[in-house]
């Protein structure tokens, strides 16, 4: 098997997805000793388990002003709502892009444009399903606000779905990054929210699909109106 093809199955895993690979292989191993269909079943779980932690490297587009996509997923709602309040970013409603990861999408998150970490706030909440409007107002989230060169600042919510149980964030306030680092990942399952600065439109429509560190979200040195797209 050539390199190129290795790379497309054996991709690189997120550290914390080590202790659960680790249980669910030692599970499969006792599954193996009761009865061999049932430690086939386990495998198959222990796969999707090390792919839900995988943490592939990603090509991200450097121009300035380019916002990529913070995580893997289908764009759920597209709509003004006011950033979370212990950002202390006000009360003006901006545009919120939010996407949805499902349970097979990798789910590691990372920064959508350059800038300083100037505020990371958790707040424990519910665990409604992650695609539900309210998700933002009720379920358990980590708010981030970054910073730019310029001044502007737009804000970063990573949210607890239905069967997510762990947030993990791993900036700090001070923290300098560039587009597309890493920040932290959600657990199976969850939603991103990204708060755009006043003026600037997604060039995303509901329903896309993005990749996280690549698709762009906006651009903040275009004029471009919002987009809007169709199934096809």
């Amino acid at each position: 098997m050539s390199a190129d093809m290795l790379s497309t199955f054996v991709k690189p895993v997120h550290r914390e997805g080590y202790p659960f690979i680790g249980i669910f292989a030692a599970v499969t191993l006792v599954l193996f000793l009761i009865w061999q269909p049932l430690g086939w079943i386990g495998t198959a779980l222990t796969v999707w388990c090390y792919y839900f932690f995988r943490d592939p490297d990603r090509v991200t587009p450097q121009r300035e002003g380019l916002m990529v996509s913070p995580a893997d997923g289908v764009i759920s709602l597209i709509e003004p709502a006011v950033p979370p309040s212990e950002l202390g970013m006000g009360e003006e409603p901006l545009t919120r892009v939010s996407v949805f990861m499902n349970v097979f999408n990798c789910h590691v998150n990372r920064l959508p444009i350059s800038g300083t970490i100037a505020a990371v706030s958790y707040r424990p909440g519910k665990f409604f399903n992650a695609s539900l409007d309210k998700a933002s107002v009720d379920n358990e989230r980590n708010s981030l606000a970054v910073e730019m060169a310029d001044g502007r600042k737009i804000a970063v919510v990573q949210i607890a779905g239905l069967v997510a149980r762990r947030i993990v964030c791993e900036v700090k306030p001070g923290q300098q990054l560039q587009t597309g680092e890493r920040f932290g990942m959600i657990r199976f399952g969850s939603r991103l929210d990204i708060y755009l600065p006043p003026g600037v439109e997604p060039l995303v429509a509901l329903g896309q699909t993005m990749v996280a560190g690549e698709t762009v979200i906006a651009d903040l040195a275009s004029n471009e109106g919002a987009r809007h797209g169709e199934v096809r």
